[in-house]
């Protein structure tokens, strides 16, 4: 929870700035949540992050999405 806006909100304007940011849908985003149900995964990609870490953290889990997402870059 952040305190201007959450997690899917930045995600929302972040992939919305491409006409002045043209890496703006490029940029990795990955939620790192206590949701954990197939609904919240979903949300989050949905908003346009490109993966969904539950916590606790699996530190390979973590380094698998990391890894991932930054091959496509």
């Amino acid at each position: 929870m952040m305190p201007k806006m959450d997690g899917l909100q930045a995600t929302r304007a972040i992939r919305a700035m491409q006409a002045e940011r043209p890496d703006a849908e490029e940029i990795p985003i990955i939620a790192v949540s206590a949701n954990a149900f197939a609904e919240d995964v979903q949300t989050s990609l949905d908003a346009g992050m490109n993966g969904h870490i539950s916590k606790p953290l699996n530190v390979a889990e973590v380094a698998k999405v990391i890894a991932r997402n930054l091959n496509k870059v």
